[in-house]
This record gives structure tokens, C-alpha cells and sequence, in this order.
């Protein structure tokens, strides 16, 4: 008796963990722009402001609503837009909302009202806050292989003009959310502002370039892989901009450590995807990889890639995830780190904040700490 009801409670348990639920989002109120399609993005189709599968449909009363089926029990962010980011909901005078949270454990069903959108309050100028360190290597980059041009930024330590020293070089990416107010959509990671002062407590430094993400272009820029909602990766060019084009003009132009041990390369939710593939295919060139909630639910082919991975050299992984992220970030991190645990010759660190959320203010937090672990022993 007691091995039936021991059974009975693995698979009610088992039953629960695969359980897939509804939700209804329905919009009862909009303030302004109410004959605009409205889209709901969030953690459940990679923050696509634009995902025709997320629009919501009139009925009754000028009512408009969206049915997402199947999720798994789970915690889940979310905003209404109506097609991008520029058009996100805000409340009645314009500031911005924390993401919408929802917690499914069964079908749900919620009535919400959205009370303002960002382009109806224009934008009061952001303060230029980068550092004396950073400038703009270039406006318009030029990435042969995609035929597209791209800003890079480059941050350089305080006494890089005094001195004859070389350094670590950090590729990061998403550059234009790293240093300057006036540039990050959703607020900047403050990364010149933190080594100003990091740099000199560890006499530690490192020379950051930051490249700019792709816009419309990103979410194929930072995936190696074909992605049925986002189309044909270009990941696999992009990395080779980087290695063949990138780092050669950097290696040219700045006093750097050239080899792997001092070549590191790092970036959050897609760019992270893009970081570790780089790390994995070329591990000659990149020793170093700071992974902020890789979204590897977007790429999961990078599961495969890692278990392929082999190198001689000793490559150092920093990976970090917010427990208020996609249901899917901690566990997916957790196999990544397990695939790689196992191999020859590698360093894993491994940080879970609880009550981080898939946005900058978590990933600035959280530098710091990546930076004086990944430079320990530089």
C-alpha cells in the first residue's frame, strides 16, 4: 500500500511539473490609440514587441484580448505594446511601469487596463553620462560579412595614456546599453563607471569594446542557429566579424594582450547566447565569458554545441540568472553549467539571484561581481 500511494505521489508530482495552462489577457481600457493593434511581449516569445501570434483580438464592449496557451507553471513578465518598445505602456504621465508579473499555476484569466504609451509623452533628454574614458571608435563599423555598419564604443583605464602597459580586452555586447544614458533604451549597465573605481581597488584593468546590437537585426545577429519565430540565424557571420575583422583593428589600435587568457567576451539574454558560442567554436581566441541570463530557450542547439566543446587552454564560464526571469532561465542555465562541469579544464562560477528580473538594473548589479571574479587571476 505504502509503494502505491509513494507511486501515486511521483506521478501526481510528475503530472503537476508537466502541467500546461492558459491565460486570457484581456484589455478593457486603453487611455489613448485604442483602434491601434496592441501586442502582448514578454518572457514567453523573447520579448518580441511585435509577435503576430501575441496580438490582441477585438470582441464585445471594444474589448480586445489574447489567449496564450500552453505554459508550464511558472512566473512570467510581461508588457502591452503596440509593435515596439518605442510604443511601450507606460502610466497615466508617462513614466515607465515595471513589467507586468504573473504567477500560473493553473488557467487564468485577467481583466487590465493600459493607462498611457511612451510616444505620447515625448522624451525628456537623457543626460550624457559616459565617462572621459569612453569614446566612439567608430559610427559605422563596417561587418563585411552581413553588409551592415555598426557603432563600437571603446572604454580604455584611466592611465592608459600615461603608461606603456597592455591589457585584457572585454568584447561585450549591446553596446550602446554599457556607458551613456542618452543611448540605453532601458537604463545603462554604468560598466565605465564601475572599473573606474573596480580597477583601482583590484588593480585589475581592462580595456571594454562594446558593439551595438543590431535593432530589428538582433535577434538574428546573436543566434548561431535558424529560429522558426526570428528566422535564419546570422550568428555564425557575426562572430566571424568579430574574430576576423573586429579583433584585428582592436589589436592594431590598442596596447592588448593578444592571446585567449586575455580575451573575454560577454553580453545578457541573446547577447550572452552569442557570447558562449563564440567561447565554444573559437576557445583560441576567446579565454572568457561573462553570461548574463543566456536565453537559451530562444537557441537550445547551444546545448549541443557545448557538449561537443573541447579545448586545451582553461576557459573561465560566469554565468548569472534572475528567479524572476522566464520559467525556463534557471533550469536551462543549470543543464548548460552541467554539460560544461564535466569537461577537462574549465572554470565555472555560478550565481542565482532570486529576485532578479531580465533587465539592466539586474545585469548592473550583478558586473561588478562577474568582473572581479573573471579578472582574479589575470
Amino acid at each position: 500500500m505504502k509503494k502505491i500511494s509513494l507511486l501515486l505521489g511521483i506521478l501526481f508530482i510528475f503530472i503537476c511539473a508537466n502541467a500546461q495552462f492558459s491565460v486570457r489577457l484581456v484589455v478593457s481600457s486603453v487611455a489613448t490609440r485604442a483602434q491601434d493593434d496592441i501586442y502582448v511581449s514578454g518572457n514567453f516569445n523573447g520579448w518580441n514587441p511585435k509577435d503576430e501570434k501575441y496580438k490582441l483580438k477585438v470582441f464585445g464592449n471594444g474589448r480586445k484580448s489574447v489567449v496564450i496557451n500552453d505554459l508550464k507553471a511558472g512566473i512570467y513578465a510581461f508588457k502591452f505594446t503596440r509593435g515596439g518598445f518605442e510604443k511601450v505602456e507606460t502610466t497615466n504621465d508617462g513614466r515607465d511601469i515595471s513589467d507586468r508579473i504573473l504567477e500560473v499555476n493553473a488557467d487564468v484569466s485577467l481583466d487590465l487596463t493600459i493607462a498611457g504609451w511612451k510616444d505620447d509623452y515625448p522624451d525628456k533628454p537623457k543626460r550624457y553620462s559616459a565617462s572621459p574614458q569612453v569614446k566612439i571608435i567608430d559610427t559605422a563599423f563596417r561587418i563585411p560579412q552581413l553588409n551592415r555598419n555598426r557603432r563600437v564604443w571603446v572604454y580604455l583605464p584611466k592611465n592608459y595614456t600615461q603608461s606603456s602597459k597592455t591589457y585584457p580586452v572585454i568584447y561585450m555586447c549591446d553596446g550602446q546599453n554599457l556607458f551613456n544614458e542618452q543611448t540605453a533604451a532601458f537604463g545603462e549597465w554604468g560598466v565605465d563607471e564601475c572599473l573606474d573605481s573596480l580597477q583601482i581597488q583590484m588593480g585589475k584593468e581592462a580595456i571594454i569594446i562594446g558593439i551595438d546590437h543590431g535593432g530589428n537585426k538582433r535577434m538574428t545577429e546573436y543566434n548561431p542557429f535558424d529560429n522558426a519565430q526570428f528566422g535564419k540565424g546570422e550568428g555564425v557571420a557575426y562572430t566571424d566579424f568579430l574574430v576576423n575583422n573586429l579583433k584585428p583593428y582592436i589589436d592594431s589600435k590598442y596596447r592588448t594582450k593578444k592571446g585567449p587568457d586575455y580575451t573575454l567576451i560577454g553580453g545578457s539574454s541573446m547577447g550572452a547566447n552569442i557570447s558562449l558560442y563564440a567561447l565554444l567554436t573559437h576557445p583560441n581566441v576567446f579565454g572568457g565569458a561573462l553570461l548574463f541570463s543566456p536565453a537559451f530557450e530562444v537557441c537550445p542547439e547551444l546545448f549541443q554545441t557545448a557538449q561537443n566543446f573541447n579545448t586545451s587552454n582553461m576557459p573561465k564560464f560566469y554565468f548569472y540568472a534572475g528567479g524572476k526571469e522566464s520559467n525556463n532561465m534557471v533550469p536551462d542555465m543549470e543543464k548548460m553549467v552541467g554539460i560544461l562541469q564535466v569537461k577537462n579544464r574549465v572554470q565555472i562560477r555560478k550565481t542565482i539571484n532570486p529576485l532578479g528580473q531580465h533587465k539592466e538594473a539586474s545585469w548592473r548589479k550583478e558586473f561588478s561581481e562577474a568582473y572581479r571574479w573573471i579578472m582574479k587571476e589575470e
